[in-house]
């Protein structure tokens, strides 16, 4: 399978069989823009897209690892992207999927497994300190050259996501958020506001 890549691999466009793209959670901004150019790029070629969790993508760093895998993103507000993987047999497992969290729930889903943990992400800065006091079970830190996304475990994923049939049309794709953007959320509480006063926010 021939996946996008840089121009250094000499591929042409018209060859490869599919575009993976890391489909969120994550920066609203960033998510926007790199679906809107895969989703460019598959319509113009005619291409399915490989939409890949981000999440499952940072957790597939540490793929063979024995350990449970816990990637952390800061979603700030107090608030963690995250989920619990697992290898078995060469194969990762999704044993909590991707969801926004306060970091005391998901130490907690952790801790009530009893078994070993690897963290990884940009919220282990953020939360080192906290899962100092949460945890009860053994837990590391993935090394550095690990710790973050990487556009190879996302090609690697989309490979095995194609393989297996898990793949989405153009005009289906939608970047995952998992939370409402800041817009969103100001919107929502004005017209909750609104209600409540008797008044209708447009």
């Amino acid at each position: 399978m021939k996946l996008l890549a840089i121009d250094s691999s000499g591929l042409v466009l018209q060859e490869i069989d599919g575009i993976a793209v890391a489909a969120g959670p994550g920066s609203f901004t960033g998510l926007r823009i790199g679906s809107s150019t895969a989703k460019g790029l598959a319509l113009s070629l005619n291409k399915p897209i490989i939409s890949i969790p981000t999440v499952e993508g940072l957790a597939y760093n540490l793929y063979g690892t024995d350990k449970l895998i816990c990637p952390i993103m800061d979603a700030r507000r107090n608030q963690v992207y995250t989920g619990i993987y697992e290898f078995a047999d060469s194969q990762m497992h999704t044993l909590v999927s991707q969801k926004a969290v306060g970091i005391e729930e998901i130490a907690a889903e952790i801790n009530a497994r009893n078994r070993e943990v690897i963290f990884l992400g940009d919220g282990v800065e953020v939360y080192k300190e906290q899962l100092k006091n949460l945890m009860s079970v053994p837990y590391h830190y993935a090394p550095i050259h690990l710790a973050k996304q990487r556009a190879g475990a996302i090609g690697a994923l989309g490979i095995l996501y194609y393989k297996n049939g898990k793949t989405e049309n153009a005009d289906d794709h939608e970047p995952i958020y998992l939370r409402l953007s800041q817009a969103e959320r100001e919107l929502a509480e004005k017209q909750q506001s609104g209600k409540e006063k008797g008044v209708i926010v447009c």
